[in-house]
């Protein structure tokens, strides 16, 4: 772990020296990064994430195993932000490829593995928060993420003006560990929901369109909890309320047992 807080350190040098010399570091397109649908940001204290924070995300049924569609709606608010972007990882199963699919292009991530350990996963994420330079610092977590730990994150973005966020993961869709109190701003839960069909000509057959998901707003700080059903993440990194859904409220504080869409 060591090593590879030095070698995180070494690199994150090199990027602060080079912001600085080619311009002042920009950490975000504003104080929020906002999702760009009114349904969705309208219900967010300032309109949108608030940067400089720490925002919780998991998925929703088995996704919650792999977080798939929680890692692909990180890309693509990420996508929309500007500067790099440190990713924390506990094992080798994050696809580069499809965050490039949501717009946030490998060459703007900086990968650190931990092997498997959710207090290396903090100490990265701490680490990198200290870092002004960076958009943002992604952690996924295994294990649990104790009041404490979270405040400590909670501080550091606030200090830095760096947005965290915590993707955790977990083998069980119940975990207890997951409805712990954390010092996160926000709590979402993504599950994939099964595709619209895209032909007007065949109604019965489902799963060819663009992606959906089952967007949870769990905890807001400020805020109201509230559901959304949403078209995923496009190449630029935005989400839209599903056509059938976009004139109807969501269900508050529903609950759903997502599919793993095909990948």
């Amino acid at each position: 772990m060591n090593a590879v807080l030095e070698d995180l350190r070494r690199r994150m040098a090199r990027m602060e020296r080079h912001s600085t010399a080619v311009s002042p570091p920009t950490l975000a397109s504003g104080p929020v990064l906002a999702f760009g649908i009114d349904g969705i940001d309208a219900r967010l204290p300032g309109g949108g994430l608030a940067t400089g924070s720490l925002h919780e995300i998991a998925g929703g049924g088995p996704d919650i195993e792999h977080g798939a569609a929680a890692a692909l709606l990180i890309g693509g608010v990420l996508a929309r932000a500007h500067g790099r972007v440190l990713w924390a990882v506990e094992r080798r199963d994050l696809f580069s490829p499809a965050l490039d699919g949501v717009g946030l292009h490998p060459d703007r991530v900086v990968f650190a593995e931990t092997g498997r350990s959710a207090s290396g996963i903090l100490l990265v994420m701490e680490e990198g928060l200290r870092h002004r330079g960076l958009a943002a610092v992604v952690g996924e977590l295994s294990g649990r993420l104790t009041l404490t730990a979270s405040r400590r994150l909670q501080l550091a973005a606030e200090t830095s003006g760096v947005t965290a966020f915590a993707l955790r993961r977990s083998r069980r869709h119940d975990d207890p560990a997951l409805s712990e109190p954390t010092a996160a701003v926000t709590r979402w839960r993504v599950s994939a929901l099964p595709s619209a069909p895209p032909l007007a000509h065949a109604p019965r057959v489902p799963g060819l369109g663009r992606a959906r998901w089952r967007l949870d707003l769990v905890r807001c700080r400020g805020g109201e909890a509230f559901s959304w059903v949403v078209e995923a993440c496009d190449a630029q990194g935005h989400l839209a309320l599903a056509a059938d859904m976009a004139d109807r409220p969501g269900a508050p504080n529903a609950v759903y047992d997502g599919r793993r869409a095909a990948g």
